[in-house]
């Protein structure tokens, strides 16, 4: 019988408590078939279920291409990413997404509103949307939190993956994009919650560089061209807004230079109706 989801928890290792966690609470869903990968990136993954498949990565292979490397061994018209340190409360949290994409074929993409079980105020960096207001209402996700993704694998398809060459950093909207480009609608579910904790990331000079990088292959992957220096345009003059440290815009600009300078793969520019839906969506791609 095939699964409903394809599952693909994606993992170092580093956090074996977090990641037993993420794994029950796949498994206690309820009135839904689930077929779970773990995908050890640098790691073999040991001490699972006995249900529960494994991928061995022998190297760091960034986050995107690891989660790309569980997919294939998975059933499943369903596909559903988590992180480790993320976590289903809701038993039927599965069965409601699935719910929700048999009801509508337009539907491609759902990311579910984050929670700190501890109760800690979220980042509004976690609602994908421009203006982020009230955190439970739904709407149209033109941006992606990627720890805990469902979409069609048709939608996955035609989107072509994660972008493998990002290693970390935008490739949620990248992946978010193709999907509105392939004729799908991404949605944020207020109303669907999955945990997560709050932690301070890290900004170190990789990370800007990073950033700036993908922010350049972003717009270079899959932007008309005239749009492509409107998009990069905007994020050097609110990343010259906001980072004080020179080391760090130093370490900014070189990936914004790495950026322009390396041709990323598989460019499909948008169409114009597709950069017109996701503006009526709420936020145009170019900012």
């Amino acid at each position: 019988m095939t699964a409903d989801f394809g599952v693909v928890v994606l993992t170092m290792g580093q956090r074996p408590e977090d990641l037993q966690r993420a794994i029950a609470s796949v498994l206690e869903q309820r009135e839904v078939d689930v077929d779970v990968v773990v995908v050890g990136n640098s790691w073999e993954p040991t001490g699972l279920p006995d249900e529960v498949k494994t991928v061995g990565l022998i190297e760091n292979v960034g986050i995107p291409a690891g989660r790309n490397a569980g997919v294939d061994h998975v059933d499943g018209d369903l596909l559903f990413f988590l992180d480790d340190d993320a976590s289903l409360p809701d038993p039927y949290f599965l069965a409601s997404v699935k719910g929700r994409f048999d009801s509508d074929p337009q539907l491609g993409l759902i990311q579910p509103r984050v929670e700190d079980a501890t109760g800690l105020e979220p980042p509004g960096r976690w609602v994908p949307r421009l203006v982020v207001g009230d955190r439970t209402r739904s709407g149209p996700a033109t941006t992606l939190w990627e720890g805990a993704t469902a979409i069609r694998r048709a939608a996955f398809e035609a989107a072509g993956g994660w972008p493998d060459e990002f290693f970390y950093a935008h490739e949620g909207i990248d992946l978010v994009w193709r999907v509105w480009d392939a004729g799908y609608v991404c949605w944020y579910a207020g109303d669907l919650v999955v945990h997560h904790p709050v932690i301070n990331p890290l900004r170190h000079e990789e990370f800007y560089r990073m950033n700036a990088r993908n922010r350049v292959w972003l717009a270079r992957r899959n932007l008309p061209v005239v749009l492509e220096p409107i998009y990069v345009g905007s994020w050097i003059g609110l990343t010259v807004a906001r980072v004080r440290n020179r080391d760090s815009l130093r370490a900014w600009f070189g990936g914004l230079a790495e950026g322009m300078r390396n041709t990323p793969a598989d460019r499909r520019p948008m169409k114009w109706s597709t950069a017109w839906r996701m503006a009526k969506a709420g936020r145009p791609p170019v900012v």
